[in-house]
């Protein structure tokens, strides 16, 4: 069925990854670090339980804001990556940890999307109506809790990953626009644009950023944010071959 999905309406060949790839694509975290721990564990059963040459464990991005535990996300992701292939891509919740210590009269933007839960988990006690002067010492606060290797993290997420017949991005991708000419606050934040678009992108786009009740599997798409932090329901999807399935 999830095939017949990929290749209603495009050429007879179903999309694949290269012979020897797996990878394990993981939705939109948000600070819910006891999904991700779980669902870590789960794929690194699966791959102990099928092996492959080369699994790749992807994520979309948005792994901070809105849940309790960003700053324990963070930890997992930087630990998991010792001895594992992994991607990282950027989400645009991930840009505003390092904006908001360079300008701190981010901070209103920020709260509105679930910023002040991450201050939390990083031991930084926020104010509800902070001035010009608080939200400086707020930001120096931050800047001074979050560890080096989370700064590293951070500045170093990818935007986007191709592989085979698919592309791996946060938000979506521009009709019209070439993948590798694709702009990045667009592969971040895009939505209607993309999400309203039933033609072919030139590949099987994987996203996430915007929430859906479970899995959405369409011809040019793939979106596999399932609204983690309030869900319960952290999403990933294992493609290998010509196969896509849920994990």
């Amino acid at each position: 069925m999830i095939r017949q999905l990929l290749k209603r309406g495009r050429a007879k060949t179903a999309p694949r990854l290269p012979e020897g790839v797996r990878i394990y694509a993981v939705g939109d975290v948000h600070g819910r670090a006891d999904l991700l721990d779980r669902k870590l564990s789960l794929i690194d059963a699966h791959v102990a339980a099928q092996p492959i040459a080369r699994p790749i464990y992807l994520f979309v991005g948005d792994y901070i804001d809105r849940g309790p535990a960003s700053r324990e996300v963070l930890d997992l992701l930087i630990n998991c990556a010792k001895g594992r292939e992994m991607v990282f891509l950027r989400g645009n919740h991930d840009v505003y940890i390092l904006n908001f210590i360079e300008n701190p009269a981010l901070l209103r933007d920020w709260s509105k999307i679930g910023g002040l839960e991450t201050l939390m988990s990083y031991g930084v006690q926020p104010s509800l109506n902070a001035d010009a002067t608080t939200q400086k010492e707020l930001a120096k606060a931050l800047e001074n809790a979050l560890p080096a290797a989370h700064r590293k993290f951070l500045s170093e997420l990818d935007v986007s990953f191709p592989c085979g017949s698919y592309f791996f991005v946060h938000a979506g991708v521009r009709p019209g626009i070439p993948l590798g000419r694709q702009n990045e606050d667009d592969m971040m934040w895009i939505r209607d644009e993309f999400l309203l678009h039933e033609e072919d992108f030139g590949k099987i786009i994987v996203h996430g950023h915007t929430p859906v009740r479970e899995l959405d599997i369409r011809p040019n798409r793939i979106n596999i944010d399932t609204g983690a932090y309030v869900t319960g329901q952290l999403t990933c999807v294992v493609l290998e071959g010509d196969r896509v399935e849920p994990l």
